[in-house]
């Protein structure tokens, strides 16, 4: 019975993620179990992190945090985590200010995979798992800019949220933005999701030109510095290319 009962929190686990996001109801169609059963695998999965409640839609399902984060802990086998260590560490011996890895999840979100610390007594920090927003940071919005234009078209469709009073929120800024990024072949963040905090990142693309990953450079806002900012964007894009490169050779 307790296998049973394992067996199916993880089909609905899973249905959540194809479906998210999803009522009880919906759940209860899918599977034909009851509702009360459905109701409490979905509170249990909760308590756990599993699963959350939709924050504009609180009757709606979605998948939680803790997915997220064990998530990247899959990553470390893989060829882009492989690829992306040793030139991380180069870029961060070069700028000595933190280095990040992350990928996108779906459109929902950007997902740290990987960190490179910087020996400042103060830099900006962000746990393997933590996840922010696409608009309104430099490794989402360097996604963003290689996405084809029907998935930007949905993306934007759903709102942009405000973070500071430097987030991007109109949806023509945004995509003038996303032109700059492909121009210049990096992303740059100020001040845009975290007061204080700024980030250049730029693309790790597939063959087909597909964004996989991003590499991005964090920094206080004290340290950054525009006349700067050529140089950084080299540099992270370089690193996103040979990070692209060595996973290309290793696959």
């Amino acid at each position: 019975m307790e296998m049973k009962s394992v067996t199916r929190s993880l089909r609905i686990l899973e249905a959540v993620a194809q479906h998210q996001p999803v009522t009880v109801g919906e759940l209860t169609k899918i599977f034909g179990l009851p509702k009360s059963t459905v109701q409490r695998t979905l509170v249990t999965l909760n308590e756990a992190g599993w699963l959350r409640a939709n924050r504009k839609d609180t009757t709606r399902w979605e998948i939680g945090a803790r997915v997220l984060a064990v998530r990247p802990a899959a990553l470390q086998g893989s060829s882009l985590f492989a690829a992306a260590r040793e030139p991380m560490i180069r870029l961060r011996d070069a700028v000595n200010e933190t280095i990040h890895l992350s990928v996108p999840d779906a459109l929902d979100c950007i997902v740290v995979v990987d960190r490179v610390d910087s020996s400042h007594a103060v830099r900006t920090f962000h746990d393997i798992g933590d996840t922010s927003p696409m608009h309104a940071t430099a490794t989402g919005r360097a996604i963003l800019a290689h996405l084809p234009e029907t998935d930007v078209d949905e993306f934007v469709s759903g709102g942009l949220e405000r973070y500071t009073e430097a987030t991007l929120i109109d949806p023509a800024e945004l995509r003038a933005e996303l032109e700059r990024v492909r121009a210049d072949g990096y992303s740059v963040n100020r001040n845009q999701y975290r007061p204080d905090v700024c980030a250049i990142a730029a693309a790790v693309l597939d063959g087909d030109g597909t964004p996989l990953a991003t590499v991005a450079i964090s920094m206080p806002d004290s340290r950054y510095d525009g006349a700067r900012l050529p140089e950084w964007g080299r540099l992270v894009a370089d690193t996103a290319a040979e990070v692209a490169a060595r996973r290309a050779g290793a696959a």
